[in-house]
């Protein structure tokens, strides 16, 4: 059971009791099939029910390694010149996809009413380092030429996305901060990301299990993912992060992942970058794709969105 040192919310406590009762297996020893199929299931009985929008349609780009699936979610059926958020979702770079993200994507755009596109990059064991980053790449690049498919006049990136989704975040904007897309990224917007070696972290001794995320599922997926933690593309804090942009960033308090969120907040303040960091008490990693379990979550969500907002409210001034 969840260790009583830590503040626990009312809501996160009867989840986690919930899940001590069910007691099903860790991805670890069911595998990604397995994994990938459990992910599902749990967001059907746990997240919160999706926002009615304008627009929500399936598309793709071209990729490195074939086409990556997209879906476009819009408030708005038709809309002028605008940014345009890019999601990237989380799962460990080995579940998680287009439906397991649905609702939260439809969320996000209803919460900014701003088009959102989720993309659906390969995922480890089949496809390790370097498809995920590659695919995310890509993905950047023809979202920000403003193709005909979307129907959309970008003018600037705004990406975001959650743990794994997290990493693939500031990889992404690293690599478009180097070498620009057509257009700029306004706004980074990484959720309880992974940004460095996560093992040094008191944090991942704290919450190694019983909190959810697992110490043993963590170490699990950077096996698969099979990328080299020497590489800036696996780990950003190990290259060059002084060209970022404007960076929103929201750990959880009770997540093995928390001080890799953290440190990478400090160390982009300390390079001088404009960062407005949440870190949520009493919550787990996850918490984003759970808003139906634990509701508390929804003004997490809400808070971190606001920040968004507020950013790209003074960049447009």
């Amino acid at each position: 059971m969840a260790d009583t040192e830590h503040f626990v919310r009312d809501d996160v406590r009867a989840f986690l009791a919930m899940l001590e009762q069910v007691g099903s297996k860790g991805v670890e020893e069911v595998g990604h099939i397995e994994g990938r199929a459990q992910m599902r299931t749990m967001s059907q009985l746990a997240e919160a029910e999706p926002a009615s929008l304008a627009v929500i349609r399936d598309l793709s780009c071209p990729g490195p390694g074939g086409d990556i699936p997209l879906r476009l979610y819009d408030t708005q059926a038709s809309r002028g010149p605008g940014p345009v958020v890019m999601f990237i979702h989380g799962g460990g770079f080995v579940i998680g996809d287009l439906e397991v993200y649905h609702a939260l994507c439809t969320e996000i755009s209803h919460q900014l009413d701003l088009p959102v596109v989720s993309v659906d990059y390969r995922l480890a064991p089949e496809h390790p380092f370097p498809a995920a980053p590659d695919d995310c790449e890509a993905a950047a690049r023809w979202i920000a030429t403003s193709p005909a498919e979307l129907g959309l006049q970008v003018t600037g990136l705004v990406i975001t996305g959650d743990s794994a989704g997290g990493n693939l975040t500031i990889v992404t904007t690293n690599q478009l901060m180097n070498d620009p897309a057509a257009v700029p990224v306004l706004v980074q917007a990484p959720i309880y990301p992974v940004a460095d070696d996560v093992s040094k972290h008191p944090s991942l001794a704290s919450f190694f299990e019983g909190f959810f995320l697992t110490g043993a599922a963590m170490a699990w997926f950077t096996q698969q993912y099979a990328g080299d933690p020497a590489d800036p593309r696996v780990t950003p804090m190990v290259g060059d992060c002084s060209n970022t942009p404007p960076t929103v960033i929201c750990t959880a308090g009770l997540d093995p992942l928390r001080d890799s969120g953290r440190a990478y907040a400090a160390h982009l303040i300390q390079q001088g970058t404009e960062v407005a960091y949440f870190e949520f008490p009493g919550i787990i990693h996850g918490f984003i794709t759970l808003r139906k379990a634990v509701p508390s979550g929804q003004e997490d969500l809400a808070a971190f969105l606001g920040a968004i907002r507020a950013k790209l409210a003074r960049i447009a001034a």
